[in-house]
């Protein structure tokens, strides 16, 4: 019994060698197929890497020779044009970008944001033929004429020439500063400072900074005043939105290479530029608030119109990127129509904050209404994509009047020019992917109603500044002690001495730190004594509820340009 056992037992030893073996032999072969695919797809990895940066740099390129080919003379991106409306995330305040693709944004348009294809039609064979139109538009190709018509060509070769003839400028302004230093960012010397400091109280140097103060950028919008004269001259309220909308897009054309932030305002700083005699128009801008960051800006021109604001700015970090969402409407007035018109600004994206070359790009939509004549003008601004067959800083969009019938479509890019074409006829076309009907505008060829000055030689050394820029922190006589001209940091950092730039940066936000404390000392003390506080007051400006978009806005009281006068700065508090 006990020997059958064990003939068993090694019977059965001998029947089970062959499975394990065979076992073994497959752990070995998987082991070998498993190192030898991970070798695969590490090499499929590496290889779609270099595909995609192969394909960047491509488009990188081709972008760059779409950009010369649109710069050479005869040649016009808009005259025949496609635009339809895009997915994604939302515009301006309202809106997120979206994460799910690192490189490319997409944004949502606004819900009655038109779709709509422009086909250029010849005045010469034009009939119209209204029986299988819908909606035709009434305008005739006859009126379409450029000597006649308001609609004349914006360019200029130099900042210094001005629209009207009647006004020269009375003094000659710099064309240059002091180059910009070759100065390396030292990450260290930011950390060090750091080092057990609350984080609202880090002080960034001006290494990140330009030479200017936000209140100077603000004042940048009026680089192409000459529109807003133009659209004074206007009799239809249409025609005049057209200028309107140029204006609103040529703002932008100063951020394309101005990656460096402005210094950010002390409260209660001021800015004057004061052009009367040269343009027409002067200008003044002061910090009304802190925390939130505000700015109220007033410009009023003795050749017809009147402009104001306040801005706030919010701004969210996304990591690769920064979104600047500027809050607040935009007033502007003719002085003998009494038009009225309102619109609001874009969000701007600050890409590669962490690695990379810094650029910046401009998306959303603006929507500009006349609240006297009722007429509307919708502005897409197309976000940048390295795959989109766009032109890059595509801006379009359609003037309509108060029943929503359209006359005109708007073209071109934010960095550029922008282009107006009369709309002879209009019909529905086909049904778009997103289940919109797109409109189809017969156009007659368009106008170049804004074009961008060329910037000034060695702009590159000069912080990318344009003609306007390099005078905005020019040194002036009788300015306000509180003029950010007067700002010893940036007058330092403009000189090209950023070491004691940032120490004189440094002993002004403690020192403004220190009135903030007074301030709120004040109040806890009026609190416990059951009085009213009524915290920092304006200089020049006032809060009222604005009576077009019921907002409480800070707008001009008076009082500065007679205090200029008469050089009385007595109320003007000592910030610098």
């Amino acid at each position: 019994m006990t020997s059958s056992r064990a003939a068993r037992a090694v019977l059965g030893a001998d029947v089970s060698l062959p499975p394990l073996q065979a076992c073994r032999d497959f752990l070995d072969l998987a082991e070998t197929h498993s190192r030898k695919w991970q070798r695969a797809l590490q090499y499929e990895r590496e290889q779609r890497i270099r595909l995609e940066e192969t394909i960047e740099q491509l488009a990188k390129q081709h972008n760059s020779l779409e950009r010369a080919c649109r710069g050479a003379p005869g040649l016009s991106s808009s005259s025949t044009g496609i635009t339809s409306t895009a997915k994604g995330s939302v515009q301006s305040a309202k809106g997120e970008a979206s994460d799910e693709d690192e490189e490319t944004e997409y944004f949502d348009a606004m819900e009655d944001a038109p779709a709509f294809i422009t086909v250029t039609a010849d005045p010469k064979h034009h009939r119209r033929s209204g029986s299988n139109l819908s909606g035709a538009s009434e305008g005739h190709p006859e009126d379409w004429n450029l000597e006649d018509s308001v609609f004349e060509s914006s360019n200029q070769s130099s900042y210094n020439e001005s629209t009207c003839k009647d006004l020269l400028p009375k003094k000659r302004r710099r064309t240059r500063i002091p180059d910009k230093p070759n100065y390396s960012l030292n990450l260290w010397s930011i950390m060090k400072n750091c080092i057990g400091k609350e984080l609202s109280k880090i002080p960034m140097p001006v290494n990140f900074n330009e030479p200017l103060s936000m209140l100077q950028r603000l004042t940048e919008d009026l680089e192409y005043h000459e529109l807003l004269d133009k659209a004074v001259k206007c009799e239809s309220s249409t025609e005049q939105m057209c200028f309107v909308a140029a204006f609103s897009v040529s703002s932008y054309s100063t951020t394309v290479h101005r990656t460096a932030k402005p210094f950010n305002p002390l409260l209660g700083e001021t800015y004057e530029l004061d052009r009367l005699e040269e343009f027409g128009f002067r200008s003044l801008c002061e910090q009304v608030s802190h925390h939130p960051p505000a700015a109220a800006h007033h410009v009023y021109s003795r050749r017809g119109w009147t402009l104001w604001q306040e801005i706030t700015i919010a701004s969210k970090f996304r990591g690769k990127y920064l979104s600047i969402m500027p809050l607040g409407a935009i007033h502007l007035e003719f002085h003998s129509s009494g038009n009225h018109y309102v619109w609001r600004k874009v969000t701007s994206t600050v890409h590669n904050i962490i690695v990379g070359k810094l650029w910046i790009d401009q998306s959303g939509e603006i929507e500009i209404v006349n609240h006297k004549s009722k007429d509307k003008c919708q502005l897409k601004f197309t976000p940048y994509s390295y795959f989109s067959r766009d032109v890059p800083r595509k801006v379009t969009g359609v003037v309509s009047d108060a029943d929503g019938k359209a006359h005109y479509v708007m073209s071109g890019t934010w960095d550029e020019k922008m282009e107006c074409s009369k709309i002879v006829q209009s019909s529905h076309g086909s049904t778009s992917t997103e289940g919109k009907q797109k409109t189809v505008y017969q156009t007659l060829s368009p106008k170049v109603l804004w074009k961008k000055y060329p910037l000034p030689e060695n702009a590159e050394n000069m912080y990318f500044f344009s003609d306007l820029a390099l005078t905005l922190n020019e040194p002036e006589e009788r300015v306000a002690p509180t003029d950010s001209r007067l700002r010893p940091d940036q007058r330092l950092m403009e000189s090209g001495r950023w070491d004691e730039a940032n120490v004189e940066k440094q002993r002004l936000e403690e020192k403004q730190r220190a009135v903030r404390r007074r301030r709120e000392a004040e109040a806890a003390e009026a609190l416990e004594e059951g009085k009213d506080y009524e915290g920092y007051i304006p200089l020049w400006f006032e809060r009222k509820v604005d009576a077009v978009t019921g907002e409480l806005i800070c707008v001009y009281k008076g009082g500065y340009w007679e205090a200029k006068d008469k050089q009385d700065w007595s109320v003007c508090p000592d910030i610098f």
